[in-house]
């Protein structure tokens, strides 16, 4: 990058944020601090008006606005695939301000990236995974729960436990959200079990604001509670024995169940899990029947020996030897969605 170049980028750098630190800057564009020391200089002496605190960085002062920005076709392009992206795993409110962004950043392109946009539209797609459920995120929370995160406003939700089946009223702190497991989370602290939680955004059925305020500095950073809630569950050792086939048709995701590793035989393919809980687990293997083959340990093979005969009790009725009805319906009520 070229000294201009690098001079319009760091400016457009300090329009984004109220206050950047100069180390920050040289981290960015890959140089040294006294560079850009000669950089800021230099764009004060361009007529920018670039205010300082000792300690702590520099900024723009208010008032200040460059002209309209004109963006590379690469820009434009890695936009385009942002917002197919968006588009998929984001929800409604959202998409809709997304879409009004783009429409102005169109606005600003001239007529060959419009062109390129429009062609390159055409050929590129975001799909779901087979097992994933298709089409946006249908809830509308995504939006205010950014605002009240940046308000630091604490909010009441009701809140759906696929898990439990039960609906809750929760008076909670957010923290954060997260993306993992196809999902948006939303990681808070809740006053009704007086610790932290891990909400499902998409499981929320009601949103609303207090207009109440917390203080974030009583809580841990959302990196540290994600590693503590999310990355450090404990996780145990299976393997299983798949036919040929059946690997062959797991492939694309296996990972979303704790594969960690495979061996490949002639007739068949072991594999190797680190799973957070034997009995979710089981309910996957045991959609494969035949096909799969627990060699270990046992307490998975009993987890899967119990969701076999509540089946079967399910399908036929009859008592099974040492069991009763009642406990084949409580078991059913304890099975994980």
């Amino acid at each position: 990058m070229n000294r201009i170049d690098r001079l319009t980028a760091i400016l457009i750098y300090l329009q984004t944020r109220r206050i950047v630190k100069a180390k920050d800057i040289a981290v960015r564009f890959d140089v040294s601090l006294r560079t850009i020391y000669r950089d800021i200089r230099a764009l004060e002496e361009a007529g920018v008006p670039i205010g300082a605190e000792a300690g702590i960085g520099y900024f723009i002062i208010e008032g200040y606005h460059l002209p309209p920005v004109m963006f590379t076709r690469s820009e434009a392009g890695a936009m385009l695939i942002g917002g197919k992206l968006i588009e998929k795993y984001s929800d409604i409110s959202v998409n809709k301000h997304f879409v009004s962004a783009m429409e102005k950043i169109l606005a600003v392109l001239n007529i060959h990236e419009k062109d390129y946009l429009e062609q390159l539209n055409t050929h590129i797609e975001v799909l779901h995974a087979q097992h994933q459920t298709p089409g946006p995120v249908t809830t509308n929370y995504l939006s205010r729960l950014q605002t009240d995160l940046a308000e630091k406003k604490i909010i009441t939700i009701d809140y759906h436990s696929a898990y439990k089946d039960e609906h809750t009223v929760r008076r909670i702190e957010p923290l954060g959200l997260c993306f993992y497991g196809d999902h948006w989370h939303l990681i808070a602290f809740c006053h009704l079990r007086d610790d932290y939680r891990d909400f499902r955004v998409d499981r929320i059925q009601k949103l609303t604001d207090t207009e109440k305020t917390f203080d974030p500095n009583r809580h841990d950073s959302l990196k540290k509670l994600i590693r503590r809630m999310v990355l450090s569950t404990e996780l145990y050792p299976a393997v299983i024995r798949f036919n040929i086939k059946t690997a062959a048709s797991i492939r694309d995701y296996k990972h979303y169940y704790g594969f960690v590793e495979e061996t490949k035989f002639r007739q068949y393919v072991e594999m190797n899990f680190m799973v957070p809980d034997y009995s979710y687990f089981a309910t996957w293997i045991i959609t494969f029947g035949e096909k799969a083959k627990i060699l270990g340990p046992p307490e998975l093979m009993e987890e899967v020996k119990k969701l076999a005969k509540i089946i079967y009790y399910h399908y036929h009725g009859d008592h099974d030897a040492g069991h009763n009805k009642d406990e084949y319906t409580s078991e059913l009520k304890r099975m994980p969605e």
